[in-house]
């Protein structure tokens, strides 16, 4: 939380209740207030689609408080009537008749202008993996090693689908807000992000890699790319601070699994 822009807002508040300011006024307050605190009052920027539906909510909440009773109508309702009968504010009326037509037509006209950018230089080419990480204290060779629930597929397919499932759970629980529902990289956090996530059902993208592959770059996260390579472009935590080795594995599963994609073998790898 940005201390300063919630001092800024709590004073304008303060004001207000100082001035005895009408229902009219507070609600309009309110409602710029808590914009204001989503918008700018939070140093991990919230995305847009967030604050829009936050926005949506408190939008209803305000106007239901206002119309909830006759006294709070027609508290509302006096000054709105006075501004567009007294013949002092015609000038003001007048200004804000054409005021409102025109600022929406110029939100959708810079919605629709596509501002001019330079190339697009991402850095999305695969790494090369170091030949073994430790996670928990545990060494995992990543040139050689496997999923250990894989073998599961074929031995004990039951067994294999309560590993998936699990990982279905811990990916919807840590992942999807960044790479989305459907694993396409589309995400509620998206749009703070840049670059944005890895599209998983891409067939480009998961089933060129092996499971130590994604094992290694879930558990090391951005922090965990190799400096001679960078700078890398990348949000991804190293989720080895708050998953078990195991729910990193099943999550591996459930991301071919749903993408209806199967992992590369190392055999294949060898040969290119």
């Amino acid at each position: 939380m940005k201390i300063p822009v919630l001092i800024a807002v709590l004073a304008v508040f303060a004001v207000l209740r100082f001035r005895r300011a009408n229902l009219l006024l507070w609600a309009g307050a309110w409602w710029v207030g808590i914009y204001v605190l989503l918008r700018f009052g939070f140093t991990a920027p919230i995305p847009a689609s967030v604050v829009s539906l936050y926005m949506g909510i408190v939008s209803i909440a305000i106007l239901a408080y206002v119309s909830s009773s006759e006294e709070r109508r027609e508290e509302v309702a006096r000054p709105l009537v006075r501004f567009m009968t007294d013949k002092r504010y015609t000038a003001f009326l007048a200004a804000t008749v054409v005021a409102i037509p025109a600022l929406a037509a110029a939100n959708v006209y810079v919605q629709m202008n596509v501002p001019l950018e330079p190339p697009f230089f991402p850095r999305t080419i695969h790494p090369a993996s170091p030949a073994e990480i430790t996670v928990h204290d545990k060494k995992i060779d990543l040139d050689a090693g496997q999923n250990p629930f894989r073998q599961l597929e074929t031995s004990n397919p039951e067994e294999f689908r309560k590993h998936v499932e699990n990982g279905r759970k811990v990916y919807y629980r840590n992942c999807v807000f960044c790479h989305g529902d459907n694993l396409a990289g589309n995400g509620m956090f998206v749009h703070g992000l840049d670059p944005i996530p890895t599209n998983f059902a891409d067939a480009g993208t998961i089933a060129m890699l092996q499971e130590t592959f994604l094992f290694w770059r879930i558990s090391k996260g951005g922090p965990g790319l190799p400096e001679e390579g960078g700078p890398w472009d990348t949000a991804m935590p190293a989720w080895e601070k708050f998953l078990k080795e195991d729910e990193i594995w099943d999550a591996i599963l459930f991301l071919y699994d749903f993408t209806g994609r199967n992992p590369r073998a190392r055999e294949e790898a060898a040969h290119k």
